[in-house]
């Protein structure tokens, strides 16, 4: 495949040839028609690239010299002549990164500041010495930036004159601009910090006991959750004759009848598939692996995605983007969109939304139809027995036989 999927004029497809960049633009072609990209698209796309190449031969500038500084040049240049796009810069930039992946453009080097620098050896101490899920470590090594960048900027980490003032003011900030629970999160994150730095001598201090708690209460709630019929109602609104509604429908099967974390779907592979037991592989931190049953309907959605709506890509992972690049999900995030817009289109409005919800309405489910809170914990994969009590709040009958009589009330 090359550009001619693309392209049919020959004028088109010899004016794309000429120039410096004329080859590179035919071999990158090749690439985005292996991943799937829709003729219309590639068309905008080589619009843009098309007139970079002949803009470029005019700066008697080698292939080789090609930067972030030359695209912007050009993005000036294209600008002061036709009405800007947002995808611009986007198109430019895809096809740098092709010329660095091919050796033809030297991959840039980012500059590596102190705060970078303390920034990866965190990362290790949190991957190599406490096994940490990579979801949670990204998180905790994000908010590790933000704190120490808040602090010292792009300077010196003058760790030895860090204060519990520092601290305070940091989760203060945070605690204003995120939830409660994600404030949670950002605590966590700051004490293994606190403990990282203090571990390997560079404060003296234990400041790890100076950042306050934040306010929330795990059992204060009730969890929210789909009734029966409102599961139902969510997976019939799929469309199973369209590639993306077969992928749809099954990772909301494995949501709703398996109570999968988003994160685990999205890093689900092809070898965790056990088609002859009729399990499943789910991979955790800390090498921890968890084998469950993989129910009839469930491995019936998975085979009809894999075999009739699952793009041929190189990718190893069991759900792929429906649109190009043909490549992994990338990011669990986008598995909450994708149950957003589902129950939107099912005429859904529960008070949270998210991958979560159809774990919680799983879970609920399973005591309300007998199930104990070990079995749910065990199915819901909880590190801690405390995790499941939260259902326990819901079994209402249960619940019942514990109250009180109320003084002077009906006998």
């Amino acid at each position: 495949m090359s550009m001619d999927q693309f392209f049919k004029k020959r004028y088109t497809l010899v004016r794309l040839r000429e120039g410096p960049l004329g080859r590179f633009l035919y071999a990158y072609a090749e690439q985005l028609a292996k991943q799937g990209y829709a003729r219309d698209s590639a068309r905008c796309m080589f619009g843009v690239l098309g007139d970079f190449s002949r803009w470029f031969a005019r700066c008697e500038t080698a292939v080789g010299e090609i930067d972030e500084e030359s695209l912007a040049g050009y993005l000036r240049y294209r600008h002061s002549r036709r009405r800007p796009t947002h995808n611009d810069a986007g198109y430019l930039a895809g096809f740098l990164r092709f010329l660095v992946s091919e050796g033809v453009v030297a991959k840039p080097v980012p500059a590596v500041t102190p705060v970078c620098h303390l920034k990866e050896q965190f990362r290790q101490f949190l991957q190599n010495e406490r096994g940490l899920a990579q979801a949670t470590i990204r998180g905790y090594v994000d908010t590790a930036e933000r704190f120490l960048a808040g602090v010292y900027g792009d300077g010196e980490l003058e760790l030895t004159r860090l204060q519990a003032a520092d601290v305070i003011a940091f989760v203060q900030r945070e605690a204003k601009r995120v939830r409660a629970n994600r404030a949670r999160v950002v605590t966590n994150a700051l004490r293994s910090l606190l403990q990282f730095l203090r571990h390997r001598g560079l404060i003296a201090a234990n400041l790890r006991g100076s950042v306050p708690a934040v306010a929330n209460w795990s059992m204060a709630s009730i969890p929210k959750r789909l009734s029966p019929e409102e599961v139902k109602r969510l997976l019939c609104q799929c469309d199973r004759n369209t590639d993306q509604g077969r992928r749809d429908y099954a990772i909301l099967l494995l949501l709703a009848r398996l109570g999968l974390r988003r994160g685990e779907i999205a890093d689900l592979t092809l070898d965790d598939l056990d088609w002859e037991a009729g399990e499943l592989r789910i991979r955790g931190p800390a090498g921890r692996c968890d084998r469950l049953p993989m129910p009839c309907e469930v491995g019936e959605a998975l085979a009809a995605y894999l075999q009739r709506g699952r793009p041929a890509c190189a990718s190893r992972h069991v759900f792929i983007r429906a649109r190009a690049p043909r490549r992994e999900l990338g990011s669990a995030t986008g598995l909450r969109s994708m149950v957003c817009r589902a129950l939107e289109r099912a005429g859904l409005d529960p008070p949270v939304k998210g991958t979560h919800l159809l774990r919680h309405s799983l879970a609920t489910q399973m005591l309300k139809d007998g199930a104990s809170l070990a079995e749910i914990g065990e199915i819901l994969r909880h590190r801690q027995q405390r995790t499941t009590t939260i259902y326990a709040k819901v079994d209402l009958v249960s619940l019942r036989t514990l109250a009180l009589s109320w003084p002077g009330g009906v006998r």
